[in-house]
């Protein structure tokens, strides 16, 4: 299954900076940017500003199954990199 990535840099509440990629089956900006909040709403960072400024579409690649589960059951995948909560 083919997926789109949409690199993502947001401001958490304490100043810090997290970095994480949406994955998406849709190549649709204003959807990724809805799964980003709707994911950072689910760690307590509901506030964070997140636009086409801050998720921008980064490339597309194949995905692995777990992957493919995850964004089956919610939509969405995220991949948590520099200051995302564990």
């Amino acid at each position: 299954m083919q997926i789109h990535v949409y690199d993502t840099y947001v401001t958490a509440g304490d100043g810090r900076l997290m970095h994480f990629d949406v994955f998406t089956t849709e190549r649709d900006d204003q959807q990724a940017i809805a799964y980003a909040k709707q994911w950072l709403a689910s760690i307590g960072e509901a506030d964070a500003t997140v636009s086409s400024k801050e998720c921008r579409f980064c490339h597309s690649q194949k995905a692995p199954a777990d992957v493919i589960d995850s964004i089956k059951r919610d939509g969405y995948f995220i991949y948590k990199m520099e200051g995302c909560p564990a």
